[in-house]
Formats: structure tokens, sequence, C-alpha cells
């Protein structure tokens, strides 16, 4: 392996094409601003290095960066890049990873508006983050112990389970296809519209209007706090434990829930069944 430690490199594409090589303690910042400093490269290990510009890491594989800080300068940091290891960095640019596969990313912090667009194979744990437009059309999805705040997460997403998560987001799962959520706390407006096989269990749901026009819905012993008008036109197996406070016309299903501030169903083709049942 070639070891490059404690330099300071601003050339455009400055270790370009390298193969088995382990930077240490670099900076990657200066004057002549070059970008893609470690593009089209394999087996790389990064370890305690700055990055203060755009488009360090495309193509890569093979790619491992540890205890590091991509700053919101460094722009698109990760795309079209495989086998990526990720721990105990910032990644603070706008759009960091995009159109990567076998990713793992363990205690992290992000601060990245479309993180993530289009990854396949991914496992998250132990991180935080804020975003707009978190993991769209992203598969194949593992996260654990992940905290997001910010609009637009998870849409078009399939093939994902997340557990003991928090989320502080809108318009969350729109579209989502064969997604688990389990033992987490989802809160925001508009949740999950239009997903499709889409399981909640153990969890507590907050804000207005979520789970509509549904397929294949199901709610599994699940809190729900200030939602009014759910599940329309949504087709939903749900067993709640808390008060609602309005349900709209399911199209079909069964929702048991203690209590239902109101039952609306107006609609000649909500053929969805509300029962109200104590739970003590």
């Amino acid at each position: 392996m070639t070891v490059v430690e404690k330099q300071t490199l601003d050339e455009e594409r400055a270790l370009y094409g390298s193969k088995g090589i382990i930077i240490n303690d670099c900076t990657f910042d200066g004057p002549a601003d070059g970008e893609s400093a470690v593009k089209e490269a394999s087996d790389v290990q990064v370890n305690r290095c700055f990055f203060n510009l755009r488009y360090p890491f495309w193509h890569v594989h093979e790619l491992a960066i540890h205890d590091s800080e991509m700053t919101a300068l460094c722009r698109a940091a990760l795309w079209y890049s495989d086998h990526v290891a990720v721990t105990g960095t910032k990644m603070h640019g706008i759009k960091a990873f995009r159109e990567c596969s076998d990713v793992v990313i363990r205690d992290c912090d992000i601060a990245s508006p479309e993180f993530g667009w289009s990854v396949r194979n991914i496992e998250m744990t132990d991180s935080v983050a804020e975003s707009e437009y978190f993991m769209m059309r992203s598969e194949d999805m593992v996260f654990k112990n992940v905290s997001l705040k910010g609009k637009y997460s998870f849409q078009y997403i399939k093939n994902a389970v997340f557990e003991n998560c928090n989320f502080d987001t809108k318009d969350a799962f729109w579209h989502g296809e064969n997604v688990v959520v389990r033992n987490s706390v989802v809160k925001g407006e508009y949740l999950a519209w239009y997903a499709n096989g889409l399981t909640f269990e153990n969890c507590k749901i907050i804000g207005t209007q979520p789970l509509c026009y549904c397929k294949n819905l199901k709610l599994i012993d699940c809190e729900m706090i200030e939602t009014d008008l759910c599940f329309e036109k949504s087709e939903v197996e749900a067993r709640i434990t808390t008060p609602v406070l309005s349900i709209k016309n399911p199209l079909s299903g069964t929702i048991v829930v203690p209590e239902a501030g109101e039952i609306i169903m107006d609609d000649e083709n909500a053929k969805g069944e509300v029962r109200i049942i104590s739970h003590t």
C-alpha cells in the first residue's frame, strides 16, 4: 500500500487513479481549488482527513473513510462508487452520496441536502442526519438508531427496514415499496401517501393526514398522536393503541382503535371498517 501522509493537496485530480493507497491526516484544500482528488481509484483508505474541495470520490471501488470531515464546500463527495464504508465522519456538503452501492455508514454526522439518491444496498447505524429529499429512490436499506430532520425523506424507496429511528420529516415514504418501520418515532405531515407494502410496528406516528392512498398498509400496536384525516383511500389493517382525531374513508380493511374523535365515511367506495375497542 502507498501511504500519503500529512500533506495539503489542492491540485486537480491530485490522487487520480490511485490503487492501494492509505491517506492519513491530509488536507484537501488550497488556492489551486482542484476538483476530483481521488477519482477513478480503488482500494483506498482515508483516515483523519479534511475535505474542502469538490467531488473527491467519484468512481472509487473499495473505499474506507474514517474520522474525517467533508465541509459544506465539499459538494457531491461520493458518486458512482461501490463497497464504501464511512465511519465517524462529518458529511456536510450537498448531494454527498449518489448512485453508490454496497455502502455502510456508521456513527456519522450528515448535513447534506439531497443525500443518498439512488443508493443500493446501504446500512446506516448510530448516525444523525439533516437533509431534504433524503435517500430518494434508494433500495435495499437497513437503518438502525438513525435520527433525521428534514422534509421529503425516503421517497420512492424500495426494500427497507428501519429500527429504533427518530424521524422529524414531511412527506416521508411517499411511493415507498416493501418498507418496515419498527420501534420508531415518525413526526411530520402527509406521511407515506401512495406507499405499497408499508408496515409500522410499535411506532409512534405524529402529524396531520397520514397514510392516505396506500396499498397493503399495516400498523401493529402503534400510537397515533395529533393525527387527523387518517387512511383516506387506503387498503389498511391497523391496530392502534391511542385515540385518533379523525379517520376518513378507508378504502378497505379493518382499523382497530380505542377512540376516534370523528369517523368520516362520505365516499361510497370506502368499505373499510373502523372498530372502537379498548385495549385495557
